[in-house]
């Protein structure tokens, strides 16, 4: 054996740690074999990333490789689902069917907004590049969409034809003619990034909220702001979200001070503001009959509103914080997604938590209801998505 290298040996500067023992110092040696040795698989898992927990999903789809941020389901294919992330690509793929999917190509950074037409037949994929790229449920390109200067933040699209809204990073408001990619109006007037926005339901009026602290409210015609609504009785920070009542008479939009107002379309008033979250508004929803919203927040809380007195109805609490929820159709069961990686159905009437859906590793970004309302599809920050049966919720 060669002369070890003892401590003293070590150059000063060398604090690497490292300690040689010399051959006299061993007292006994001991053979192992192979069988001895521990393997792998039998020792307790060190961490979270090598960690396999309880998975309630009855479909998952790992085709990206980064994480992911949005997810749209086809209003009319039961199974037809889009998702989008930190990949620059967006997947068309199928409920049940691992052997089918489409790549969406085409994007030079994050896709982070993703929608279908209300008549199921075309879908947007919006980036952080600021473009936004049609295509047909088959994954064929249609066109693309160029104009905003910043990302996107949102995509929109008309109740009743092939027109598409989307909020950019750069303070305006676009608005499209899918079928023919043509420019229809730009509208400016914002000053900062417009972070949520929609058509009304009638399709008459466009609202958009922006990190200005305002939420104006347009002609989709001429593209003229017809009311601005800021000031103290409104937001003092940026809106976070925005959702519209089914007679498109009420906006209720959502802030990053954990805020909540309720806007008259027609006349621009703040009628009514709900407080009880304590931190950032992450979403907001408007149940079917407009009669009741869903608010969820950083405070771990999710509320059920009473929109008519203005009154919170039920305070659901969390792990963690509320990043997205949607209601179940029609049906009085709210879903919620967390940073905690789970997906919660709620009962509005009670407040209780009727089930807790495991299987994500990370924060849920998004989550859609398939058209037959008996698929609830979640995506996450860990790269995947995956598929929850909630028929028995309706």
């Amino acid at each position: 054996m060669n002369n070890p290298i003892g401590i003293s040996d070590l150059d000063e500067d060398d604090d690497n740690g490292e300690v040689f023992l010399d051959e006299n110092d061993i007292m006994h040696e001991e053979t192992m074999d192979a069988e001895d040795l521990p393997d792998a698989e039998d020792q307790e898992f060190s961490d979270d990333e090598n960690y396999e927990g309880p998975d309630d999903s009855i479909h998952s789809f790992e085709g990206h490789n980064s994480e992911l941020y949005s997810v749209a389901c086809s209003p009319t294919d039961a199974t037809l689902v889009i998702t989008g992330g930190g990949d620059d690509r967006g997947f068309l793929w199928r409920i049940g069917r691992g052997d089918w999917t489409s790549e969406l190509q085409g994007h030079k950074d994050s896709v982070s907004s993703l929608a279908f037409s209300k008549d199921g037949q075309l879908l947007a994929s919006g980036s952080l590049d600021g473009s936004i790229q049609i295509w047909d449920t088959s994954g064929n390109h249609k066109c693309a969409l160029e104009g905003p200067g910043g990302g996107i933040e949102w995509l929109k699209w008309h109740p009743k034809g092939h027109l598409l809204l989307a909020g950019s990073e750069d303070s305006t408001v676009w608005m499209w003619n899918a079928d023919k990619g043509a420019c229809l109006n730009i509208f400016s007037g914002h000053g900062s990034s417009v972070t949520c926005g929609d058509f009304t339901h009638d399709g008459k009026v466009i609202c958009t909220g922006s990190n200005d602290a305002t939420m104006r409210i347009w002609n989709p015609k001429s593209g003229e702001t017809i009311h601005e609504v800021k000031g103290h009785l409104y937001h003092a920070k940026g809106l976070t979200c925005l959702t519209i009542s089914s007679d498109s008479t009420l906006a209720l939009t959502g802030a990053e001070d954990g805020s909540l107002h309720i806007v008259n379309i027609a006349t621009g008033k703040v009628v009514s503001s709900l407080a009880a979250h304590s931190d950032s508004i992450e979403c907001v929803a408007f149940g079917a009959s407009s009669q009741w919203a869903a608010t969820g927040g950083m405070d771990r809380n999710l509320i059920i509103w009473d929109v008519q007195h203005s009154l919170p109805r039920s305070t659901c609490e969390h792990e963690d914080g509320v990043t997205c929820l949607t209601w179940l159709g029609e049906s009085r069961y709210v879903a919620t997604g967390c940073v905690d990686g789970k997906v919660r159905l709620w009962d509005s009437l009670s407040g209780d938590c009727v089930t807790m859906f495991s299987g994500h590793k990370d924060a849920i970004q998004s989550l859609s209801l398939s058209s037959n309302r008996e698929y609830l599809v979640s995506v996450s920050l860990d790269g995947t998505a995956r598929v929850f049966e909630v028929a028995g919720f309706q």
